[in-house]
């Protein structure tokens, strides 16, 4: 296979240099401004440390304060994060693998309405989802967060198309001549076959829950069910009266990211293997 042109092969690492120190520099930004103190935070140079750091000091401050409370808002975002995106992968999984392999009669208006879905900002639904839930008596609950977290319509167009293009007809009728149910076929083969599609439709929905701001904001009045986003928020709030706090918002900022880091480290091999694998028919 010829090579491109030392040019472009320039070109390309510069572009991909900038858009990594784009998206790098506010992480570093968080990494310095964690050791430093409130007043050396506003005092000194942003992108360099401090002439006395203390990361672990700050950080104990973080998870200490008002009882832990940080640490709770962090249990509640990995409960609503982990729970809504296993729980979202699979129904994903099941919907998209039943359009892509069951003709019914509708199918496409089916598929045509979760595109629509796709299209939706979810700050248009939190509203109509929160008189919903209120009427139910849930709202102010887990479940007010944890149910609508649970639906990806984009998950169901990936896991359809997916299955559409990995999942081999052939197979599955030789599953059932076997005598395979089709239960089993999807629990055994077809969940095994979109493994790369489901990890990218875990990692995209994890972080939309993580980062959720609006929904929790709309759904929640006890801070004791607070997420991350909102817990920080809530501190900035009160900053003006409690300048420490500006310190603990940033240092619990840098703690907010570190599982989003660590889960991409972890789970990238895959995610790259479900961007491409699929994609050529054999």
């Amino acid at each position: 296979m010829t090579r491109p042109p030392v040019r472009y092969r320039i070109i390309t690492a510069s572009l991909l240099t900038v858009a990594a120190l784009y998206f790098l520099t506010p992480v570093y930004w968080l990494i310095v401004s964690s050791t430093k103190s409130s007043a050396d935070l506003f005092g000194t140079f942003g992108f360099w440390f401090s002439g006395h750091p203390r990361p672990l000091g700050n950080l104990t401050d973080v998870l200490t304060y008002d009882h832990g409370v940080y640490a709770r808002w962090f249990a509640n975002s990995l409960l609503y994060a982990g729970i809504g995106a296993v729980c979202a992968t699979l129904l994903s999984a099941a919907a998209g693998y039943a359009l892509a392999k069951f003709p019914f009669r509708g199918r496409e208006a089916v598929f045509n309405t979760v595109l629509a879905g796709v299209l939706v900002p979810g700050t248009a639904l939190a509203l109509p989802l929160y008189f919903l839930f209120s009427s139910m008596g849930l709202a102010n609950t887990y479940w007010a967060v944890l149910i609508p977290s649970m639906v990806s319509p984009f998950g169901v167009y990936l896991c359809r198309i997916y299955a559409a293009a990995a999942v081999p007809d052939s197979l599955l009728e030789a599953a059932r001549i076997d005598g395979a149910g089709e239960a089993r076929i999807f629990g055994r083969l077809g969940l095994r076959l979109m493994t790369p599609a489901l990890v990218t439709v875990f990692l995209f929905q994890f972080v939309h829950i993580w980062n959720n701001y609006f929904l929790p904001l709309v759904m929640l009045s006890d801070s004791r069910l607070y997420p991350i986003q909102l817990g920080l928020t809530s501190w900035i709030g009160f900053s003006d009266r409690k300048p420490v706090l500006y310190q603990y918002t940033v240092g619990g900022a840098f703690l907010s990211v570190v599982p989003l880091m660590v889960l991409m480290l972890v789970l990238q091999r895959y995610w790259r293997t479900g961007l491409t694998e699929g994609s050529v028919k054999a």
